[in-house]
């Protein structure tokens, strides 16, 4: 089958999607979390094929792994997707009009939704749950590095659809080569909407490359600013978690800010993360005091690329700043507005930081470990959006829809 052939079955199973009820979507989508639990080892299979094809080494090493236990807690987000309110038919507005109109304004599918992704099976699954709740078909194109994770995936959802009578053309995988993300690109009359989830470059080339209108989401250049006024145990506990939870993700702390007033804590911020042998990029002042507190080995002297980069790795930027106002600028220099995070005691430096820093999300006294679609209640997420229309931050349920306006009267015509 061709990837034309594809897009006009996806267009053609919208409209088989729009006539399932929320019951029927919830009782297959359960049905589905329990198969993913009952064949992990079919996926545990498949996904070591994949793994055999990249290095341990490489930063996407860890995206790419499926364990039972991260198979388990997907199929645990997929439950609470099913389990949550459908965001169909959600009566947004409603009035009548002195002409006699009687309007309403309610939610309802995007309709074929495409998401193009990098090594990352785990999003098939969240793909196909968060469109198949929000009545949307979903097409896919992932990578080369995850084919044999994400066809076995298709495979359990297929065969569930199946057993349910819904035809399996509401899930489309499409071959992983760039060939298939250029068509997708251009699937214009096809696709509704176009979701990249990768690195800045996927994202650049989506952006750049696609007639189809593009939800930016995933790179993440993400700053944690320790103010003068901060907390140093706090510090301690959520900078490392920011970073080393899962340093491959793009919620993972990159660069961290701090006062000049807490240089001499600075040691004590970091000293934790050796034991992961995360290395540092440090700035001339950051450098000499930890120069007598780090290893050798992980410490390196910050360059020109040091500051802006998204490290996907165990490696951080570290920058000094004299001032609150000198940190407010750093970030909004190199943030990718996806999360930024400050530690600080006083409400006034919170305050200003909440309401001048410009991310999808901003944190307080927090880890920017929480920027996940089910940590915010949602379920599961589609992405992370970075732009400011249609939808910002985590994207669920309610973000996989638009709204049309239902009007009505007792055979009125305009005068």
């Amino acid at each position: 089958m061709t990837n034309l052939e594809q897009f006009k079955k996806a267009k053609e199973a919208a409209c088989i999607m729009v006539r399932l009820n929320d019951d029927f979507i919830r009782t297959i989508l359960l049905d589905l979390a329990d198969n993913m639990v009952a064949k992990i080892a079919l996926l545990l299979s498949a996904n070591k094929k994949d793994l055999e094809r990249m290095k341990e080494s490489d930063p996407r090493y860890d995206r790419l792994k499926l364990t039972a236990e991260r198979i388990e807690g997907i199929a645990s987000d997929m439950r609470d997707v099913a389990n949550m309110n459908s965001p169909l038919g959600e009566v947004l507005t409603e009035r009548s009009m002195p002409s006699g109109l009687n309007l309403k304004k309610v939610t309802v599918p995007i309709g074929v939704v495409g998401v193009i992704y990098e090594a990352r099976p785990n999003v098939t699954f969240d793909v196909f749950a968060l469109c198949f709740k929000s009545g949307n078909v979903s097409v896919l194109k992932g990578g080369q590095d995850a084919w044999h994770s994400n066809l076995a995936a298709v495979g359990i959802i297929r065969e569930c659809l199946a057993s349910h009578s819904v035809s399996s053309e509401v899930i489309q995988l499409l071959p992983p080569d760039r060939e298939a993300a250029r068509d997708l690109m251009q699937a214009d009359g096809y696709v509704d909407m176009l979701i990249p989830r990768g690195s800045q470059g996927l994202i650049n080339s989506v952006r750049e490359g696609s007639k189809i209108p593009v939800i930016e989401t995933g790179a993440g250049i993400v700053h944690t600013y320790v103010d003068a006024s901060a907390d140093l145990e706090k510090s301690k506990k959520v900078v490392y978690n920011a970073k080393t939870r899962r340093p491959s993700v793009c919620n993972a702390l990159d660069c961290l800010v701090i006062h000049v007033d807490r240089l001499n804590d600075l040691h004590e911020l970091v000293a934790a993360m050796a034991m992961k042998n995360v290395a540092i990029e440090a700035d001339e002042r950051a450098y000499k005091v930890l120069t007598s507190h780090y290893p050798e080995s992980l410490l390196e002297k910050a360059d020109g690329e040091s500051f802006g980069t998204e490290f996907l790795d165990f490696r951080m930027a570290v920058k000094v700043v004299d001032s609150f106002d000198e940190a407010l600028k750093h970030i909004a220099k190199y943030s990718s507005r996806h999360s930024e995070a400050i530690m600080a005691e006083d409400a006034g430096v919170v305050a200003r930081f909440f309401n001048e820093v410009d991310a999808a999300a901003v944190y307080a006294n927090t880890s920017t470990a929480f920027t996940d679609g089910a940590q915010f209640g949602l379920g599961a997420e589609i992405g992370i959006s970075t732009q400011k229309l249609h939808a910002r931050g985590p994207m669920g349920l309610r973000e996989l829809t638009s709204y049309k306006w239902l009007i009505e009267s007792d055979g009125i015509a305009r005068p």
